[in-house]
């Protein structure tokens, strides 16, 4: 699994119609399966998603096509992490 940590660059391109391609583009990528949850920080200095591609490559490439950042107002950083521990309702995603 991987966690991806999403940081606003520049707030000067975040505009209404961006936001919305950045959601619209996001929603085919839940539709996949492999975007599991994501959302706004607070404060709102970007986002969070998790993710269970099978590869960090994988998630690279639909990360580098999302609107946010492709338009350069966004960078990111991602995390691999194997889950080793959960509570009852997501014991499905423990390693």
């Amino acid at each position: 699994m991987y966690l991806v940590d999403m940081n606003f660059t520049d707030m000067s391109r975040i505009t209404p119609e961006l936001t919305e391609r950045h959601k619209k583009y996001l929603a085919g990528q839940y539709e996949s399966g492999l975007l599991m949850f994501g959302g706004r920080k607070v404060p709102r200095t970007g986002g969070i998603l998790v993710s269970a591609h099978p590869t960090k490559e994988s998630l690279i490439e639909v990360l580098e096509s999302d609107p946010f950042v492709a338009s350069g107002a966004v960078s990111y950083v991602v995390t691999e992490f194997i889950p080793v521990m959960a509570s009852e309702q997501y014991a499905g995603i423990v390693a």
